[in-house]
């Protein structure tokens, strides 16, 4: 145990003339660019964390590259003068369909933490999902700012332990509970492994349980979940959930038609369409390509918002084209995170929102609600064509 807290210190100190450096390169231009600097500001062990996927981190890849597939079909001489990018999220205003996705762990990207995501947020206009495993408390996050924020949840064994974390999210102003469905165990993330990722104790649960677990043979992370994470989690928990918050509830993690329908059925009211961000299960489809099916199945009952893979503000206008109400933005806000602090996430938002605002004019859309399916073209458009 000492041995990990030792390895935890050093990395981070290690870490600070990394990040001075990173603090005085020029400044990105697209948000790729903000992926290298953040390798170079953080210690390898962190940064395979971050971006790092399940086994042989095909839908990892997948992800991204599945919206390069999907091409665009624009509409000429439209008034684009005046775009507005605003729409509502389950009632709440933001100023783009780009939201934050809840990530772990994240002063180990900067000391900061979500307090620094948070204030990024409130200054963009939108909504973030703090995880459940936050470096912060639910109390600090609530008292950083103003933003608009969803709690991520998992259930652990201990419901007791989800149960107080969810209420006293409720008492401090939180606006949905976002459940993760798709971790009955952790998927395999060999990086970890490799690198022995040593996690520190999380705060949200300080008097409740340890999270400071070892590992000799790989991740804390994987021993941790194992430890606390309930594998019986099951659809008929979602009456208990219901039971213990007045909050909305979304549902983070599915990908199939049946999961859509089965979902809308037990009251939810949304859904995420989401592969964990390739971390779980290797092989599934990219989020891109379950979205369409998961949208008709749904049929408008509840929003259906996507994450994974987004990279461009083009990935944005193609997930909205093909159905979705908003994305969540992971990585790529860790890395901004990394690089250059509540700045840079801010600045990747930024980004990713003038990216949409560019696509949207030369597509002939002058509203979000003017974005429709046929301004893009998808694979199987093109093979039903061929036919």
């Amino acid at each position: 145990m000492k041995a990990c807290k030792l390895i935890f210190s050093i990395t981070t100190a290690e870490a600070l003339p990394l990040r001075i450096k990173v603090l005085m390169a020029a400044e990105p231009v697209n948000v790729n660019e903000f992926q290298e600097l953040a390798r170079q500001a953080l210690p390898k062990m962190y940064y395979d964390f971050f971006a790092g996927g399940a086994e042989d981190q095909h839908t990892l890849r997948e992800n991204v590259e599945a919206f390069s597939r999907i091409t665009f079909q624009p509409r000429i001489l439209v008034d684009v003068s005046k775009i507005d990018m605003s729409t509502t999220i389950l009632g709440y205003k933001i100023s783009s369909p780009i939201m934050i996705a809840p990530t772990s762990l994240q002063k180990l990207a900067h000391p900061e933490g979500e307090i620094a995501t948070a204030r990024a947020a409130a200054a963009c206009n939108t909504i973030m999902v703090l995880s459940f495993m936050a470096t912060c408390t639910v109390e600090e996050v609530a008292s950083s700012c103003n933003a608009v924020r969803f709690l991520q949840l998992y259930v652990f064994k201990r419901r007791d332990i989800s149960a107080q974390v969810v209420q006293k999210a409720e008492r401090y102003g939180f606006k949905a509970i976002v459940l993760t469905v798709d971790t009955p165990r952790l998927g395999r993330r060999e990086a970890d492994i490799k690198n022995r990722m040593v996690s520190p104790q999380l705060k949200n649960f300080e008097g409740l349980l340890t999270t400071d677990i070892s590992n000799d043979k790989g991740s804390s992370l994987e021993a941790l979940a194992s430890e606390i994470y309930d594998a019986s989690l099951s659809w008929k928990d979602i009456e208990w959930l219901t039971s213990i918050t007045n909050l909305p509830i979304l549902i983070k993690g599915v990908l199939t038609c049946e999961d859509a329908i089965k979902a809308v059925e037990v009251g939810v009211s949304g859904i995420i369409v989401s592969n964990h961000g390739a971390r779980q299960l290797d092989y599934v489809p990219a989020t891109i390509s379950a979205l369409e099916e998961v949208v008709r199945a749904v049929g408008g009952r509840v929003p259906v918002l996507l994450d994974g893979g987004v990279r461009r503000g083009t990935d944005v206008f193609k997930a909205l084209a093909l159905g979705a109400q908003a994305v969540l933005v992971g990585r790529p806000v860790i890395y901004g995170l990394a690089a250059k602090g509540e700045h840079g996430v801010r600045r990747v938002l930024e980004m990713l929102k003038d990216e949409l605002e560019i696509t949207m004019a030369l597509s002939g859309c002058s509203s979000v609600k003017d974005i429709s399916r046929r301004h893009v073209r998808t694979e199987r458009d093109r093979l039903q064509s061929m036919l």
